[in-house]
C-alpha cells in the first residue's frame, strides 16, 4: 500500500492529527471486525485498517510530502514492522470483538486530551460543591408550604449523581496523567 492508501483506508486526510487517526481506527475497527461484520472480506479489511493505523501512528510526524522520505520510511516499515502488524491484526481478527476491545492495543487508541479531562474534572467538583452547599442553604432557609420532594431526598439523588460524575472524571484524569508520564518516558 502507498501512503495515500493508508489514509484512504482509514478515511482521513494526510494532515490528520494523532487523535483523528485514533478516532478513525476505532470507528473502522468496530465496523470491520470479523466478529461483528459477517462479510467475507471483513477480515482482510480489518487487517488493512490495522496495518494502516500501525504505519501512520509509528510514522506520524516523520513523513512529509517528499516522495524520497516516504520511500525511505516505507522501506524501513516493510523490513521491520509490516509483517508483525499483519500477524497481530490476524490474531485480533480471530478473537471476539469484546476480547479485541479489551486488548492493550485497542485501549491505546483511546483519546484523552488535557482540556476535556481537566474541564470534566472541574465541572464534577463544582457540581459536588453546589450540591452540598445547596442542601445546607435549603436546610438553613426552609421554604414554607412547598410541595414536592423533600430536601433530603433531592440532596441524596444529586449527591449520588455528582459522586458518579466525580468518580468517572477522576478516573479519566488519572488515566490521562499516566498516559502523559508514559509519553514523556518514551521521549
Amino acid at each position: 500500500m502507498t501512503l495515500s492508501d493508508y489514509y484512504e483506508v482509514l478515511g482521513i486526510t494526510p494532515c490528520a492529527s494523532v487523535e483523528e487517526i485514533k478516532r478513525a481506527y476505532r470507528l473502522k475497527a468496530r465496523i470491520y471486525h470479523p466478529d461483528i461484520n459477517p462479510s467475507p472480506d471483513a477480515k482482510d479489511q480489518f487487517i488493512r485498517i490495522t496495518e494502516a493505523y500501525d504505519f501512520l501512528m509509528s510514522n506520524h510526524g516523520r513523513i512529509t510530502d517528499g516522495q524520497e522520505e516516504f520511500n525511505k520510511v516505507m522501506e524501513e516499515w516493510r523490513k521491520y514492522r509490516q509483517d508483525r502488524s499483519r500477524q497481530r491484526a490476524n490474531v485480533f481478527a480471530r478473537v471476539s470483538y469484546l476480547k479485541f476491545r479489551n486488548s492493550k492495543f485497542y485501549r491505546s487508541t483511546r483519546i484523552l486530551d488535557a482540556t476535556s479531562v481537566i474541564f470534566s474534572f472541574s465541572i464534577s467538583i463544582m457540581v459536588l460543591i453546589y450540591t452540598v452547599a445547596g442542601y445546607f442553604i435549603r436546610i438553613s432557609e426552609p421554604v414554607a408550604d412547598e410541595e414536592g420532594p423533600s430536601a433530603m431526598y433531592s440532596f441524596l439523588v444529586l449527591l449520588f449523581l455528582s459522586a458518579i460524575l466525580f468518580t468517572i472524571s477522576f478516573i479519566y484524569l488519572r488515566d490521562y496523567i499516566r498516559e502523559s508520564k508514559r509519553r514523556r518516558k518514551k521521549r
